[in-house]
């Protein structure tokens, strides 16, 4: 299926490339975008071709700059509430997919840009990427998860003063914070990317899935994210992949996975 807005390539490996394609507005998000992306990680859910998914933008400058600012003019309460709430719904989409995401990002990622980003299941950066959260410029905050997601990756003090200053930060600055977890020249981004992505999609399919699973558990209560672990590890224990992976350590052998 073909988007206006996006460019999906998936290759042999089962890894697809998404990449927002509005280069000349920095690939700004707007309701087209974000329907698109809902429509795209909705189908990808069920389709078995995609094993990874790797986010980022076209052209050099940008992964995405932010939320298209011509389209605030018409919001009141009302209407930003919705705004939010649509936004957030395509973001815990994408944060809770049971195949890994990650966002490779080439550039600006300011605004929506850096929520898109954070609600990733990880980040990798070129060396000329910058990260910001400047709502506060506009009289307004984050409004697709930034006031909930970055505290939970680089502390809440870190994020307090990111998102009240609208400052930006710098690749080598959010690998200090742990906001990304590889920076890369440009040229490399998307091959450091694959590389990423790869090794985790040749493991068992389903201990992926049940591990992005409990991780989404770890704001929890610890008591209550031990006890879903402990579920979901129950739960892989029943599985053909598990058998296949203790077999192949005890065989000395490569283990073939099948997601069963």
């Amino acid at each position: 299926m073909s988007y206006s807005t996006l460019l999906v390539e998936v290759d042999s490996e089962g890894i697809a490339v998404v990449t927002i394609n509005r280069p000349t507005k920095l690939n700004a998000l707007n309701a087209e975008v974000l329907a698109d992306l809902d429509d795209w990680f909705t189908s990808a859910a069920t389709d078995s071709a995609v094993k990874g998914i790797i986010l980022t933008g076209a052209g050099p400058k940008a992964f995405v700059a932010g939320a298209d600012i011509s389209q605030f003019k018409e919001l009141g309460p009302v209407e930003g509430k919705a705004f939010a709430d649509y936004g957030q719904g395509v973001f815990n989409k994408i944060e809770g997919s049971a195949k890994p995401v990650v966002a490779a990002v080439n550039g600006f990622a300011l605004g929506g840009g850096s929520e898109l980003a954070l609600a990733c299941h990880m980040r990798v950066a070129s060396d000329n990427a910058l990260f910001g959260q400047p709502e506060v410029n506009l009289g307004i905050l984050p409004g697709y998860g930034a006031t909930q997601r970055l505290p939970r990756i680089v502390g809440k003090g870190i994020a307090t003063e990111l998102i009240l200053s609208g400052n930006m930060v710098n690749a080598e600055r959010a690998h200090a914070i742990g906001l990304v977890n590889h920076v890369y020249t440009s040229e490399e981004l998307l091959p450091g990317a694959r590389k990423l992505i790869g090794t985790i999609i040749s493991k068992a399919p389903i201990a992926v899935a049940f591990s992005l699973e409990a991780l989404q558990y770890a704001d929890l209560p610890q008591a209550e994210g031990l006890q879903k672990e402990a579920d979901l590890f129950g739960q892989a224990c029943g599985t053909d992949d598990f058998q296949e992976g203790v077999d192949a350590f005890l065989g000395k052998r490569k283990a073939v996975f099948k997601g069963k």
